[in-house]
């Protein structure tokens, strides 16, 4: 969705979530840095979610044609929130890798204040620019797919859309998350 289309939505938190996503994404990766106390084990385990989380945002963002239409194939099949479903995934990777209470916490609220208003208006948006939307909402759930298996998540995927929406950034962003774990664990057990 467009900046646009979330002012249209709803404005009040959603939109002020919207925007200081991305934001608070950099301060909470400094304060998990410095909370998390990997170990291999954890950090392989945290690995694999974290690639399940990158796989599943790669196959949405590799669907979706934002603002022209209502994506209802791939992984829009199954949720209607693919993408925050990937980030779901990639936060619960990286909170198994850091092995701390409080890391878990702050996920936890970081979820409920800023992903949930977004959705939330983001969803707003949809039912007022799509009259089908009302439709899909009673068959797709949002987050959770009700079975798993995902026989057409692949259907329509676009490398050009892939490209289009960046979406590589996630992977460079999670593999450099990765690499500091590692790096911890090396300075932790020196």
């Amino acid at each position: 969705m467009t900046e646009a289309g979330a002012q249209t939505a709803r404005p009040g938190w959603g939109l002020i979530a919207r925007k200081i996503r991305v934001p608070l994404g950099f301060f909470f990766a400094a304060f998990y840095l410095w909370r998390a106390r990997p170990t291999w084990l954890s950090l392989a385990a945290g690995a694999c979610i974290v690639a399940l989380g990158v796989a599943v945002r790669a196959l949405a963002s590799g669907t979706v044609k934002k603002n022209r239409e209502l994506t209802m194939h791939g992984p829009y099949a199954y949720v209607r929130n693919p993408l925050y479903l990937g980030s779901i995934l990639l936060a619960i990777g990286f909170g198994v890798a850091a092995r701390d209470v409080w890391v878990a916490i702050v996920i936890m609220l970081l979820f409920l204040l800023i992903y949930l208003p977004v959705i939330r208006s983001e969803e707003a948006f949809l039912r007022s620019q799509f009259p089908q939307y009302e439709e899909y909402t009673r068959r797709v759930p949002a987050l959770l797919p009700r079975t798993l298996l995902l026989r057409q998540i692949g259907n329509g995927f676009s490398r050009d859309l892939y490209f289009h929406h960046r979406e590589y950034n996630a992977v460079l962003g999670a593999a450099a998350m990765l690499v500091a774990l590692v790096l911890k664990v090396l300075w932790l057990r020196g």
